[in-house]
């Protein structure tokens, strides 16, 4: 006691402290007689308690105004200044929030709002990028060409009953193109990389200083215990801990790694799950392309590939939202049969496995469109097939972006929206329902009069995982908002737009839905912000590969400078760009069609006669040549152009990431001259205390007239 300034005991440590005081010590106390007869988790588990918690300190609600009155309590005014609607342009209290849920939710908060702070320069200039694909969509040559391409007839895009098609009919889905794939992706994918790379070297001088303020700066978490389950496990086996030198269970090499083993068998196992439903949702796109395309209604009928991606976008997201509910399943069985040693390996090992099935889950099927869709297709005459029996969908005569595009717009909505309805939604439909029975139960009046502990009884637990939902929703959020952001430069506008709500909607819920979390204390994120850098390293190659592959930058760069009008001049401007469409379609013989693709029509009603010829997306050779329907020279400069855009743009962003992490100090020059002067002042204040205490002695000695040799001066 007497290394600390206390003038009130009472008021010295404050609510969210004491509360982690009482559940350690109830963690710890002898219920009864036995060898684990102990601990508060025990009598949870065995049934003998329904529930432990922190009570709220009172009511969130008050008949007074908290401008006139002031508020009565820590969480009236966190939801007033916090939790209310009517704030949401406000800086969060995150002292207050610290102080009334404790440091780790605290943490949280600060890095949810560090985070949204951020997506404003992304959101800015990925709005920027949008608006300057508008302004220039009058202006595009692509476009232009692609509109007025009424003479070129287009192959059919599936088997059967998919009809020729004039390249104009697909005006629209081009200048839709145009809009995301313009001349000012390429940068926003660099500032894209290199902002997630400053978001996070910032977010660790941001850390740093609100570990200092919250004196986390010197805190280590104490020598945890061994789970209860590693215990029961392994308690015949043996041997002294190296920091205590008691003697704890231990669990042997070989029956770990076979453990690991298993669990890494079990992840790949659900991956390869994954992989059979993007797989069904390739065999649903194919089969339904030809559907759709001799549907009755003209809407689906002249629309069938649009109709197709819609649709499988959305059976696309009931999937993922099915297997998010199995994989949390068996990733909890996996982690158990792994038997982590303590509470922190189980929550690492769990945090692990549940951010990777649910980021492949999310994921493949964008990964798909991106990088596979249309790119083994063959070409006419010679189609590539699954199993010998379904033709592989090809992308739409303007590209696959707009495909992509759709993907990423459609399960971000949704996923966004859904997450927002179980985070507030259900829980505000269960209060009401437990409050509808306690009024029918009890009435009004006897509800009002419930103690504390019982309003709170009624409200829902935290969720068993903690914090772990809420930082993954915000995880794979930054993955959509990073890794295809090339191709849907928006995200960051609507990641940003959702996390303003998001903010709101957890502070609301944490205030007024949930019982209170127990306090804890943390000195940063934890395992996430490992997650995070891998994630920024993702992107970078991910961007690359869309900005070469998916999009049509580099055939254009390569027209503009090699095959166009300015070839040799070291100009691409949009004059350049003249008879790049024509340049980027071969000529198909529709005679030479497998009698399995021959379309039911044969295309009279464009010229009042049969068609001879038909174009379609790729470079080969015409028919009538030596190796007919051979890449031509034009596809092996295309795709060198693409090999050296992808390894150029990796080493340069790469660099430029690397340049910046080394730049940027984890710690601000002010933090660290506060840090040197809190030390130097602790090193006076001891040092003058030491002598005062030395000339106390002394005086106290001259008086009773003692004296000793060699004291000090």
């Amino acid at each position: 006691l007497y290394s600390f300034i206390i003038h009130n005991k009472d008021t010295f440590f404050n609510n969210a402290t004491r509360s982690r005081i009482v559940h350690h010590i109830l963690q710890r106390v002898k219920y009864e007689e036995g060898k684990n007869k102990i601990g508060l988790n025990r009598l949870l588990s065995n049934g003998s308690y329904e529930a432990a918690f922190p009570l709220h300190e009172g009511s969130y609600r008050s008949k007074n105004s908290i401008k006139t009155h002031g508020a009565e309590n820590h969480r009236h005014l966190l939801y007033e200044c916090w939790a209310s609607w009517g704030v949401w342009y406000k800086y969060q209290p995150l002292d207050l929030v610290r102080r009334y849920f404790g440091e780790k939710i605290g943490l949280y908060f600060a890095w949810l709002g560090w985070y949204t702070g951020m997506l404003f320069p992304a959101a800015f200039i990925g709005l920027f990028v949008f608006l300057y694909g508008v302004t220039t969509l009058n202006h595009c040559q692509v476009s232009k060409e692609v509109c007025q391409a009424t003479d070129i007839i287009m192959c059919p895009i599936c088997d059967k009953y998919c009809p020729f098609m004039r390249l104009s009919d697909s005006c629209v889905y081009a200048k839709v193109t145009h809009l995301f794939d313009n001349g000012a992706t390429v940068f926003f994918a660099v500032f894209m990389a290199v902002w997630a790379t400053v978001f996070l070297e910032f977010w660790k001088r941001r850390r740093a200083v609100i570990a200092y303020d919250w004196d986390l700066i010197d805190w280590e978490e104490e020598e945890e215990e061994i789970r209860p389950q590693f215990e029961a496990k392994y308690s015949k086996k043996e041997r002294m801990n190296p920091i205590s030198g008691k003697p704890e269970p231990y669990q042997a090499f070989a029956d770990k790694c076979s453990r690991l083993i298993v669990s890494a068998s079990g992840i790949f196992f659900m991956i390869c799950v994954v992989i059979a439903a993007v797989f069904g949702i390739v065999i649903y796109r194919v089969v339904t392309v030809s559907t759709f395309a001799a549907f009755k209604w003209a809407l689906i009928r002249n629309n069938s590939q649009v109709a197709t991606t819609g649709t499988a976008v959305c059976i696309n997201f009931c999937i993922i939202m099915l297997l998010n509910v199995l994989y949390e399943k068996v990733a909890l069985f996996l982690t158990n049969l792994e038997q982590p040693r303590t509470e922190s390996e189980w929550e690492n090992s769990f945090t692990l496995k549940m951010f990777l099935f649910q980021f492949v889950n999310l994921n493949s099927s964008t990964f798909y469109i991106a990088f596979f869709l249309g790119r083994f297709t063959g070409h006419p005459g010679a189609y590539l097939r699954l199993i010998n029996r379904w033709r592989l969908e090809e992308c739409h005569p303007s590209g696959c972006l707009i495909d992509l595009c759709m993907q990423m717009g459609i399960i971000m909505v949704l996923k966004q929206t859904w997450n927002n309805f179980m985070e507030l939604g259900y829980p505000l439909i269960q209060n009401w329902w437990t409050r509808r029975k306690l009024r029918q139960e009890y009435g009004t009046q006897r509800k009002t009069s419930f103690p504390q502990w019982e309003k709170d009884y009624n409200l829902q637990p935290m969720n068993a995982y903690g914090l772990f939902d809420e930082y993954l929703e915000m995880i794979l959020q930054f993955g959509f908002t990073t890794i295809f952001v090339a191709a849907f430069p928006l995200a960051p506008l609507l990641a940003l737009l959702n996390n303003i709500i998001e903010i709101r909607l957890d502070a609301y819920k944490f205030v007024t839905q949930w019982r209170r979390p127990l306090a804890s204390r943390a000195k940063d994120i934890g395992i996430w912000y490992g997650i995070l850098e891998g994630i920024g390293i993702l992107s970078v190659i991910t961007n690359a590969f869309v900005i070469a592959v998916t999009s049509d930058f580099i055939p254009r760069l390569v027209y503009a400078y090699k095959y166009g009008p300015c070839a040799g001049q070291g100009e691409a401007g949009q004059k350049c760009m003249v008879g790049y469409v024509n340049a980027s379609l071969s000529v198909f013989l529709v005679s030479d069609f497998e009698n399995r693709s021959e379309p039911t029509s044969n295309g009279s009603e464009f010229s009042g006669s049969p068609l001879k010829y038909c174009r379609y997306r790729d470079y080969r050779d015409p028919p009538h040549s030596p190796v007919p329907y051979g890449y031509t020279l034009q596809f092996w400069h295309v795709l060198a152009a693409r090999l050296a855009f992808i390894i150029v743009f990796e080493h340069l962003v790469f660099c430029i990431k690397h340049l910046i992490s080394y730049l940027i100090p984890d710690l601000p020059k002010d933090l660290r001259d506060r840090m040197r002067r809190e030390k130097y002042l602790i090193q006076e204040m001891m040092y003058e205390a030491e002598l005062e205490r030395l000339q106390k002695e002394r005086k106290e000695r001259k008086k009773n007239g003692k004296s000793y040799h060699n004291e000090w001066p």
